[in-house]
């Protein structure tokens, strides 16, 4: 079960990457992400009612609601799009990558669980991997003020999912029912609200783009990429645990490389082979139980 959450997170996340560009330009991104988790809330929503399951979360649980979604599904992407004025794809990827690392960092501060060693590792051998992946992207850019600024932004949208993750971790560790179906509806519900009533109060205009590249972007954001996707990783996120369950954000930009491949025209140079190998060697060491990544190298 976990190994297909994990993949199944990865391949949704991972082409969530396109989806997102395809939003850009007519809908400020406010109201973009807004649409995006008001359409996810009520689907869960939805989805917990017809399944008559629990819907309304206990009083314990609303101080992490509101963290949660304020962090999770709100500042987090408000980050990730401004940034993407300034920030090709790959720089992004490369900061976002490191969310393994911030989720151990912080899951030991913040929660007192301690550091996995191969975890550890293997975060830094898949960030050097995307590193390489990206080193052609990166070169030229490290002293350009926008550039730095929109690094900061990513940064500052990579510590948010962290926060989320670690909220989500806590909540699932409190019992009372609070299963990521239950804590995604109500934590979506508020941060999109929040982006809703910020962008109003600045005068945005709640339009909307009809053409069918958006409106399918939107769709696709909406229910595989946060209905599906964020219940699946943070089903996962309570079952592994936030810092090996976050080693997935270092596969996203392999996916989208992929779909670059075919659809973009992105040229595999020996380098990027070399940082792939790394991310897939990092992630073994990071994701298999004890016992079988023993076997594989003795196998080796």
């Amino acid at each position: 079960m976990n190994t297909f959450l994990y993949l199944l997170t990865v391949l949704i996340w991972g082409t969530t990457w396109i989806a997102i560009t395809f939003q850009l330009g007519v809908v400020p991104a406010p109201v973009s992400i807004a649409y995006r988790f008001w359409i996810a809330a009520a689907v869960l929503l939805a989805g917990l009612l017809i399944m008559r399951r629990q819907w309304w979360p206990p009083r314990q649980a609303w101080p992490y609601l509101f963290a949660q979604g304020i962090a999770l599904f709100c500042v987090n992407f408000l980050c990730f799009y401004y940034a993407s004025q300034w920030v090709t794809s790959g720089l992004e990827a490369v900061v976002f990558s490191t969310a393994p690392l911030w989720n151990a960092i912080n899951g030991r501060i913040f929660l007192g669980r301690p550091i996995k060693p191969q975890v550890m590792v293997g975060a830094l051998l898949g960030l050097g991997g995307i590193v390489l992946l990206f080193a052609p992207q990166m070169a030229g850019h490290w002293h350009d003020s926008h550039t730095l600024f929109g690094l900061a932004l990513t940064l500052g949208g990579t510590l948010c999912f962290s926060c989320g993750n670690l909220l989500s971790s806590r909540m699932q560790s409190l019992g009372l029912g609070l299963t990521p179906w239950l804590t995604n509806t109500w934590a979506m519900l508020i941060g999109s609200t929040t982006l809703g009533v910020a962008a109003l109060a600045m005068g945005m205009p709640f339009t909307l783009d009809e053409s069918p590249r958006y409106l399918g972007a939107l769709l696709y954001l909406a229910i595989p990429g946060s209905v599906i996707g964020f219940t699946a990783y943070l089903m996962l996120v309570g079952r592994i645990g936030p810092d090996r369950a976050a080693y997935s954000t270092v596969l996203f930009p392999i996916v989208a490389l992929t779909i670059s491949t075919f659809y973009e025209g992105y040229h595999w140079t020996p380098l990027a082979l070399c940082g792939l190998a790394l991310v897939l060697a990092g992630n073994l060491l990071a994701f298999l139980p004890p016992s079988l990544r023993a076997k594989l190298m003795g196998a080796a």
